[in-house]
């Protein structure tokens, strides 16, 4: 088994590898776990496969987990590991903290993670706990803020993330309500947009308005417009 068969799989899905490491203790991760991989979508071929699903289709709550749950179980199967989801808890599993230990995720300036290829547009679906220890490739030497402009930091409309600021949850959502923020509502936060590296991941309007709605704890309005 190699991490490249993983990905190979992983991409058949919809899916990517968006990190990978060899925990120790303290990580949090499942006993007896030799390597953890992290999953998140694979933009922009994600959405047509997500969108097409009987999950998404059959209009009852949490769509995506359901389906992430039925594909990265699968493929945690297939390969003879375990599946881990975000959702799983309390307690819930350090998702964050795994990202940072992979190398591959980092602190951007706004407060939120930014990954090394996805950017700020980056996600996770799930984990997958494999007990062996798998060949890893080198992490990235420093974060891909280090030599960015950083046009996030100006980029939301009421400054509910800004740089080294705490995020004003009410203050987005306000937003996000308001008819000025029908541009966040409908295509996806201005400050995840704002990063360069996510450029060649822009969401389609539906799929951002899916992800916006469900933020919003609306997710049945954006499955309506499909």
């Amino acid at each position: 088994m190699t991490l490249a068969r993983i990905g190979e799989a992983a991409r058949a899905e919809g899916l990517a590898l968006r990190g990978a490491f060899h925990p120790s203790q303290g990580d949090a991760a499942p006993d007896g776990c030799g390597t953890l991989l992290l999953l998140g979508p694979d933009e922009p071929r994600f959405w047509p496969i997500f969108s097409g699903s009987p999950e998404y289709r059959d209009r009852t709550p949490d769509p995506m987990d359901r389906w992430s749950k039925r594909v990265i179980g699968a493929l945690a199967q297939r390969f003879g590991g375990a599946a881990i989801f975000p959702s799983d808890g309390p307690p819930y599993p350090s998702f964050l903290n795994w990202a940072k230990a992979s190398g591959s995720a980092f602190t951007a300036p706004p407060g939120m993670l930014v990954h090394s290829e996805a950017g700020l547009l980056i996600s996770y679906r799930g984990a997958i706990a494999l007990p062996e220890r798998l060949a890893l490739p080198a992490a990235p030497s420093e974060s891909p803020c280090a030599p960015c402009a950083s046009p996030c930091v100006e980029a939301c409309p009421v400054g509910a993330l800004g740089d080294g600021t705490p995020y004003d949850v009410p203050a987005c959502q306000a937003h996000l309500r308001s008819d000025e923020g029908a541009e966040c509502r409908n295509h996806g936060c201005l400050v995840r947009r704002a990063c360069p590296l996510s450029a060649t991941l822009q969401r389609e309007p539906e799929q951002a308005a899916f992800h916006m709605a469900s933020f919003m704890g609306n997710w049945h309005e954006a499955e309506g417009s499909s």
